[in-house]
């Protein structure tokens, strides 16, 4: 059937009420149909692929096309959401270091008899050199007859191992920052006519190296504590072959991996405790946590003969609860056991509290932390993912969708000159335009969940300081996702922390505006330049004001 048939019809032009809302559930039929239509298309076509290659043959060949299709995965919202500006080309000569300055001469034999000396023009011209840089160390050596003992002069500081701190720290930043393979490092360090085994090179990459993990613990300790909120985003990452979670946490000094085998709300709270660790303890917060979920009253009670106000081990919990198994079912363990760490978590003082989490609506993130500040690009996907077969659903979807990205500029605005009356203007505005109903069944269903989130995506009338999307933290996960690409995954518990490690540094170091390169050889030479990180995400903290509106109530 040619959708474009049913497109002459005008629903408000049909006087019957009755008549134009049978005529409503017909068109939502019609939709609900060609999109069951298409999944048993798709499905069909995956069964045939698999039987081919059941039988040896290949799969019908996958072609990316110029526009998208229905099905198409790609949901990106950055031209609905973005307005046109004017892009200006800033200097960089300011930004170029002179290493050395060469006088060109004009040959004065080419020069007519009559041509005047009018000065100099400057070009300024940018080059690398990669060669090696092979040093011979003579060191001395003494001995003591008396003692009978020798002594020998030490080398200089990064340079144990055959190799200076700039190859090793040249090898972490295109490792880590560029995604440079191993076996492409050592190819190229071959080609510069470095002499580097594969193994040496395999254990500096993953290498979990105590001084650098200790300061990307500082890096993350010290985020924390320079704002109330963060963006928090996962993706899956594969760890010696099996899967595993990378969570990306941060704000704009710093950024922070982490990587577990499960990402359920267990495991948040493990991530935002630097996955130091568990704790639980029954307070007043786990009862109100409880009490949130849904534990029933009677088995809140059996929760009397746990120790309360006091910090305990996994193991003793595990065994608490193991005492009440006949009572308490799977789900019910995991409430308790997410309560008593909540408590734990909220009531520690090693690890700074989060207060607000910039995320999606990901069920493992609520109940965290006290507020919830959903992205807006995200729900802007659910839309986007609405693909209408009939003309007046995808003008419908449409229309509402240029609203809903209008209203996103509005509170875009409203952040850069916070006042009190665009604030209420901004809660009336939601939900009028939230109150939409179009006729169109799924995106009125739609509509209509996006109404349920309205303190989470209205934060921001609250806090001005909240960004609106949680893009930050996904543009890191990707860093992670190509990194995976290059390089597969790292192969042992070691490799797993050193990924984390220097991803952390290397996201950091980028939004401190700090050379990788320089800071890696800073540290592995003890050269002392480079400040802590974490001393300079603490002292430019209170130049953005990132926690301003908390401070003020």
């Amino acid at each position: 059937m040619d959708p474009t048939l049913l497109a002459p019809i005008d629903l408000a032009a049909i006087p019957d009420p009755g008549a134009r809302q049978a005529i409503q559930g017909l068109l939502n039929l019609v939709e609900q149909l060609a999109a069951e239509n298409r999944a048993l298309r798709d499905e069909n076509q995956r069964l045939r692929d698999e039987n081919d290659r059941l039988k040896g043959e290949r799969g019908k060949p996958t072609f990316r096309s110029a526009k998208p299709s229905a099905g198409s995965t790609d949901y990106s919202s950055e031209r609905e959401r973005r307005q046109p500006g004017t892009w200006q080309k800033g200097p960089k000569r300011d930004r170029i270091t002179i290493t050395r300055t060469e006088r060109l001469t004009v040959d004065r034999a080419s020069l007519p008899p009559d041509a005047e000396y009018k000065g100099v023009e400057t070009v300024v011209v940018q080059d690398v050199r990669l060669e090696v840089n092979g040093v011979c160390f003579e060191k001395e050596v003494w001995y003591s007859p008396s003692l009978r003992k020798s002594y020998r002069a030490s080398l200089p500081a990064g340079y144990d191992g055959e190799f200076g701190p700039g190859l090793k720290a040249l090898a972490l930043a295109l490792h880590y920052a560029a995604n440079v393979t191993q076996p492409k490092l050592r190819e190229l360090f071959e080609q510069a006519g470095v002499v580097i085994s594969s193994g040496y090179l395999a254990d500096l990459l993953s290498q979990d190296r105590a001084d650098f993990k200790t300061e990307a613990t500082a890096v993350f300790q010290a985020g924390l504590r320079s704002s109330p909120w963060h963006h928090l985003d996962d993706t899956r990452t594969r760890v010696d072959g099996q899967s595993e979670h990378c969570h990306v946490i941060g704000n704009p000094l710093y950024t922070a991996y982490l990587t577990t085998p499960r990402k359920d709300r267990l495991t948040v709270l493990d991530v935002l405790r630097g996955g130091t660790e568990r704790r639980f303890r029954l307070d007043a917060v786990a009862e109100r946590y409880l009490e949130w979920v849904g534990l029933s009253a009677s088995a809140r009670r059996r929760l009397a003969a746990f120790p309360r106000d006091q910090d305990l081990d996994e193991a003793t919990i595990l065994g608490l609860l193991d005492a009440q198994r006949l009572w308490l079912g799977p789900q019910q363990r995991t409430w308790i056991l997410e309560a008593l760490a909540l408590a734990a978590y909220q009531a520690q003082d090693t690890w700074p509290v989060v207060q607000t989490l910039v995320c999606d609506d990901a069920p493992q993130f609520r109940g965290v932390t006290d507020e919830l500040a959903l992205c807006w690009i995200h729900e802007g996907r659910h839309y986007t993912k609405l693909s209408p077969y009939l003309p007046r659903h995808q003008t419908l979807l449409a229309a509402f969708k240029g609203r809903f990205w209008a209203y996103y500029r509005e509170l875009l605005a409203y952040r850069e000159h916070p006042s009190a009356d665009e604030r209420t203007r901004l809660g009336a505005a939601f939900d009028a335009l939230f109150a939409t109903e179009t006729g169109y069944r799924l995106l009125d269903e739609r509509i209509a969940l996006t109404r349920t989130k309205k303190d989470s995506l209205l934060l921001v009338l609250d806090h001005p300081e909240l960004p609106l999307h949680n893009n930050p933290a996904e543009l890191a996960a990707r860093q992670r996702v190509r990194k995976r690409d290059a390089s597969f995954g790292p192969r042992s518990p070691a490799g797993r922390a050193a990924w984390d490690t220097f991803h952390t540094l290397a996201a950091t170091t980028h939004k401190l505006g700090l050379s990788l390169y320089a800071y890696l050889r800073d540290r592995l030479a003890h050269a002392g330049q480079v400040p802590p990180l974490a001393d300079l995400i603490t002292a430019r903290a209170p130049a953005l004001h990132l926690g301003a509106s908390w401070a003020a109530s």
